[in-house]
């Protein structure tokens, strides 16, 4: 007989209940994509796992606030990594909060030095971006944020998350032309 996984709800209940079982059910599920997304706010596998330890406990903590009448489990999940993954940047390095700038150019990064590199390659010259930058560029160019929710979610000014999204791309530029020159 061919066991059959339960339906999300059922996780989710089991889980509601501190059953192990169900519990270790929905990590397994949820592994791939909570590490996904601990990577891109980690410098490394074992940041990201640390990040994802500490976002299933309070994934577990909190279950009982899940309601999917407001959005699916995977999303929840989602955020809740990515969140551990915000206060694991502000943790290795305080963020800048004093710098104003409304108007940043933003510096060019080539498509050809772009199509050279693999999305390990790139995603290694954004780990070397400083913490506040990284979380910036990351919420920015991945997740898809425009800079007022960044700046909310980094208590940041907007004209900051400019700053920093301009930085980002000027290192990553900077980087890229070493890349494709060296």
């Amino acid at each position: 007989m061919i066991a059959v996984a339960p339906h999300i709800d059922e996780l989710v209940d089991g889980c509601r209940r501190n059953n192990r079982a169900a519990q270790e059910q929905l990590y397994r599920q949820f592994y791939r994509l909570a590490m996904t997304v601990a990577l891109r706010y980690s410098r490394d596998e074992m940041d990201a796992a640390d990040i994802v330890s500490l976002a299933f406990v309070k994934v577990f903590k909190s279950i009982h606030s899940f309601d999917s009448d407001k959005g699916a489990l995977q999303t929840w999940i989602k955020k809740i990594v990515m969140n551990e993954g915000l206060d694991h940047l502000k943790s290795r390095e305080r963020f800048s909060h004093n710098v104003e700038l409304e108007s940043v150019p933003e510096p060019a990064i080539s498509n050809n030095a772009l199509e050279q590199l693999g999305a390990d390659e790139i995603m290694k010259l954004i780990h070397q971006l400083p913490p506040a930058t990284h979380a910036v560029f990351v919420l920015y160019a991945v997740e898809g944020y425009n800079h007022r929710e960044i700046a909310e979610q980094l208590s940041i000014s907007e004209g900051t998350s400019k700053w920093h999204l301009s930085e980002a791309r000027k290192k990553l530029q900077q980087q890229l032309s070493r890349t494709s020159s060296g």
